[in-house]
């Protein structure tokens, strides 16, 4: 109980961030995904939807490269408190657009591309900040509790959105995020101090020159560079699993919406499961083949069992399996950049790694929405009866999205061994010090 005391003391001001930040992310995803269901219903389109991530995204993605070096130039509280501050304004633009009934699906583009440049900044500004606020043996628990307060955020987000979409309407719900930033924005102003590392020489820096000084390291650190390369290529993998999934769900007559809120439920509990596992398991002796495992345990899985099962438990069951491990690899990956890339120089690598290891993701959305419509489904739809793939897929709408989980997740699997025996990433143990 003392050390439990103990800890609890030295995590004192990253806890109070924590939880006022994941209230903050909870009352924005209800909102994003209240924006979903007024979109989809206004014009009727997954593309138009899905167009919302894609927006979100590019600037997240074309800018983080410039980011980290504005980071580790600027005062990263202040950074935070400035981001949180343009998108509860880009929220209230929202407001009052609806209030006036003048909000259209083109705007919300524009308003989720400065929110995603937004981000940009605020994302590794809070990085460097939780590395900076925490002691380095914590680096462990603190990635299981973020990934806890993100799947805490996936299970209640679309249960709470939905009931109060459903009783007061998407105003309440604007409404709910502008308190929770409310209250995460006071209490990061005067409760939380976050010192800043000495790096003399940052301030005389050229921007173009600080960007360098990311890249450089990169350059010296191949085995950092190839594990943000080996995420980029399962990112693209997940994106086009997430763009896919409500293809197939939505399309096979005996699943629906209703299917797909259960299995979207199953991953959300899971990832809760595994989050508090991730967190509570001491540092294993391989970090890196932790995350290999982990990785390609969730490839192995959850595409296949959605490729050739056909019922709503073996759905389930994948999502299971395709999800338990995904927390214990987010915290030993957090744990190798925490460990590895020195304190003054993270937020010019971390917004390097945004680049390069989440380019995939709008590209994913955009390739498996057009593959799924344009390719597989015309393919399955001309299948005769008793094919070799309508006896693998099924026959009808839907199938051909299950044919493609079939395909990402062989593409998956070959993601994994490629980067099993990528000699950088496996140097990468005898550079950890925990």
């Amino acid at each position: 109980m003392n050390s439990f005391i103990s800890d609890i003391h030295e995590m004192r001001s990253f806890l109070i961030l924590w939880i006022t930040q994941s209230a903050s992310a909870l009352g924005s995803a209800m909102t994003s995904y209240a924006l979903v269901i007024w979109t989809y219903a206004d014009r009727g389109s997954a593309l138009v939807t899905a167009l919302l991530m894609v927006s979100s995204y590019a600037p997240y993605v074309l800018c983080s490269i410039f980011a980290g070096a504005v980071i580790d130039r600027l005062n990263k509280k202040r950074i935070m408190l400035v981001c949180d501050s343009v998108a509860a304004l880009l929220t209230l633009v929202v407001f009052c657009l609806l209030k006036t009934d003048k909000l259209v699906f083109w705007h919300l583009y524009i308003i989720n591309a400065l929110s995603g440049f937004m981000n940009t900044l605020q994302q590794p500004a809070s990085e460097v900040a939780t590395t900076i606020l925490l002691p380095r043996k914590y680096y462990q628990k603190v990635g299981g509790l973020k990934y806890f307060s993100n799947s805490l955020n996936s299970i209640l987000t679309p249960v709470i959105a939905t009931a109060v979409l459903t009783f007061c309407g998407i105003d309440a719900v604007i409404l709910i995020d502008i308190l929770s930033f409310l209250i995460a924005f006071l209490v990061l102003l005067f409760f939380i101090k976050v010192p800043e590392p000495s790096d003399s020489n940052s301030d005389c820096e050229r921007l173009t020159d600080s960007v360098k000084i990311g890249l450089n390291y990169l350059k010296q650190e191949p085995g950092i560079l190839h594990l943000m390369l080996f995420l980029a290529g399962i990112n693209l993998v997940a994106s086009m699993f997430n763009s896919a999934l409500p293809a197939m769900m939505l399309s096979k007559p005996h699943a629906g919406e209703f299917a797909l809120g259960v299995v979207n439920t199953v991953t959300g509990i899971t990832m809760l499961f595994g989050s508090v596992a991730a967190s509570l398991l001491k540092a294993p002796s391989s970090r890196v083949k932790v995350i290999w495992w982990c990785l390609a345990l969730s490839m192995c899985t959850e595409n296949f069992f959605l490729a050739f099962a056909d019922s709503l438990p073996l759905w389930c069951f994948g999502a299971f399996l395709g999800w338990i491990a995904i927390p214990v690899m987010s915290t030993n990956l957090d744990a190798i950049y925490r460990l590895t890339i020195p304190n003054e120089l993270q937020g010019r690598v971390f917004a390097v790694r945004n680049s390069f290891q989440f380019f995939t993701i709008p590209v994913g959305y955009l390739l498996g929405g057009f593959l799924v419509d344009r390719v597989f489904e015309p393919v399955m739809a001309i299948q005769t009866a008793g094919s070799v793939l309508t006896g693998l897929f099924g026959e009808g709408k839907g199938s051909g999205a299950a044919f493609f989980f079939a395909v990402i997740g062989f593409l998956g699997v070959i993601v994994c061994i490629c980067f099993k025996f990528d000699k950088h990433i496996n140097e990468l143990e005898s550079k950890i010090h925990l």
